[in-house]
Parts: C-alpha cells; structure tokens; sequence
C-alpha cells in the first residue's frame, strides 16, 4: 500500500517512481540502482549500477529528454569492469559524476579481494573511458569529487571503514596535487552517538553542489534497529572557498523509505542517491537514487527550499560530533 505524500516534504517523489526497473531490461538482471547522473547533449544521463545475475555489478547507461520518462538503455555504453585485475576483480559500483570543463570524472568503488576501494575514470562520451587508477585503498567507498580546486589541490570526499569496531564510519575530506596522492585528510562530517538517525554510520550522496550559501552536501546516515537498518538523507552546507568549514548540518532526516519500493527489495529500507541535477530554473532539483537496492527512482525539491530549512533546522555543535572532529582532526 502507498502512502499518501505529505505535501511538508521537502522532497516530492515522483509519481512515476520507480523510473527504471530490472525488467526494463533487455537482458535479465537481478537490481539497477545507485545511478551517477549528469546532462550531455541535452540529455539527462544516469550511470546505473547494475547487478546481473552473476552478483557482480557494472555501470550502465541509460538516457531520457526530461529526466523522468522514457529512458533509453543502452548495455554497451558504460562501464564494465576489469575482472582479471585486482580491484574490480568483483565488480563496480555506485558512481558519482562530477564535470570538470568539457570531461566526466567518475569516482567509483571497485569490489577488489581485499575489499572496497575507491577509484577514477574519465570520460567525454560514456563510451570510451581512461582509467586513472586507485585514489583510495581498501576499505573506502562513497566518494565524490569537487568541480574545482582549491588552491591548486583536488578535494575529495570519501568514507574510510574503521579497522575496530564501535569507532563509527565517518564522512572524511582528503586532497591531492593531481589526483594520485592524497593526504591532509581530516573528518568532514562525523557520524553521530546514541539515539540519532546518522547515528555510527554516514556517507556522502551526490556530488557536491555550489550555491549562493556555498557547497551543498546530500548524505546517507544509517540507524541500526532491532529489524535492521534504515538508510535517510540529510544535508550539510560547507564554505565555498574553504570545504573544511562545516556551515550548517540539520538536525533531521529530509527524505526516508516509506513506499513500498523502498522498503521491499534486496535490501529494505534503503534510500541511497549518488546524483542530482539543477535544472534551467535554477531552483528545481531532481535527485535520483537506488531504493532497497532494486530500483531507480528520483525525487524533487526546491534549492531554495533546502537552503532555508538548513537554516531552521541547525544541528547543535556537540550533537553535530564537533568534539568527535577535534580528537581525530587533520593527519
């Protein structure tokens, strides 16, 4: 049964969810989820993760006119990993696209032996690729790239496991001379204690998002509960010229499962986006995401709207895990 939508959501799911199903498919697959997404030739692109029925995951292309209808799959365009190497020896999955003058780069997590990792592809296309190697080694994922530099160095958000249990997995920033060596890294955003929604676990949505306020941040946090955990987002406002100043974090989850595409699947109750497109107006955005890792769907909110509720809804520092920041800070 679907819930009524509550029209004091800031985020409005589409009435057409979900938009992409594994049966959409010409050939069958287990779940498509987690897309990347961004605009070529007028188009709106996802890079869908994909899960065949093998249980490894490649990225594939699917492209539609305005972003909600008829989506055009493409199996060829994409891509597809390297199961004879090391670090996509299991697959590849949940990319996020940041566009940098004329070329894609895709940050995305390669399933190795030895765990997750994080690596870097570039593209103009979608179809034919450079791959620029690790950037993070096991075990690290929900990565994400800046647009541009800050003060010649590339800044990249990622989420490190931790190696002793109880210690929280926690948003960290690193950055790099040339998208190779990383370091100065520190906590961006940690995870919460107790009873709070981002309590233990959180990690970075889409790529980060310049506004008139400065950098916007979509991320996941994750609360364990006796029949298992529960996957929100929440936002984060860093400084433009300074994405090591924490602005604003709100005190409350803006959109969580509740249909029953997001609650029934391979992995319940999980709202997971990686993109999110501004449109023309400037204001619209479209946030597409993976539901219980089966499906893609996509919800929109005004810019301005979620802007102002970071205002209304600020996160006391200590609550906000600033004494969690200070122990760990810079290495």
């Amino acid at each position: 049964m679907n819930v009524p939508a509550d029209p004091r959501e800031l985020l409005r799911r589409y009435s057409g969810n979900p938009i992409l199903r594994p049966q959409d498919f010409p050939k069958m697959v287990n779940a498509v989820f987690n897309p990347g997404v961004t605009l070529l030739e007028g188009r709106t692109l996802l890079l869908l993760r994909v899960e065949h029925r093998t249980g490894l995951s490649s990225l594939i292309v699917a492209t539609s006119d305005d972003g909600l209808t008829g989506w055009d799959i493409d199996p060829v365009r994409g891509l597809h990993p390297m199961v004879d190497g090391f670090a996509e020896h299991w697959g590849i999955e949940d990319p996020r696209i940041t566009l940098v003058g004329d070329e894609y780069f895709v940050v995305y997590v390669g399933y190795s032996a030895a765990g997750p990792l994080v690596l870097l592809a570039t593209t103009r296309d979608f179809s034919h690729w450079e791959r620029r190697g690790v950037l993070m080694s096991p075990e690290d994922k929900d990565a994400a790239l800046f647009p541009t530099t800050f003060g010649g160095r590339w800044a990249l958000i990622h989420r490190p496991a931790p190696s002793q249990s109880g210690l929280g997995a926690h948003i960290w920033l690193s950055f790099s001379p040339d998208l190779r060596h990383w370091g100065d890294s520190r906590v961006l955003v940690a995870a919460r204690r107790g009873g709070w929604w981002d309590a233990n676990k959180v990690g970075v949505g889409p790529p980060p998002l310049l506004t008139k306020d400065g950098w916007l941040l979509c991320y996941h946090g994750v609360r364990v509960t006796a029949s298992g955990s529960i996957y929100r987002l929440g936002l984060v406002l860093l400084d433009r010229d300074d994405p090591t100043k924490v602005l604003a974090r709100g005190n409350e989850w803006v959109l969580g499962p509740h249909e029953t595409y997001e609650r029934a699947g391979d992995v319940p109750d999980v709202i997971f986006p990686c993109g999110w497109i501004l449109r023309d107006d400037g204001d619209t955005l479209h946030l597409y995401y993976g539901a219980a890792d089966t499906v893609v769907c996509v919800a929109e909110a005004s810019l301005a709207n979620l802007l102002d509720h970071l205002e209304q809804h600020p996160c006391h520092p200590q609550s906000a895990g600033a004494s969690l920041m200070g122990t760990i800070g810079p290495s």
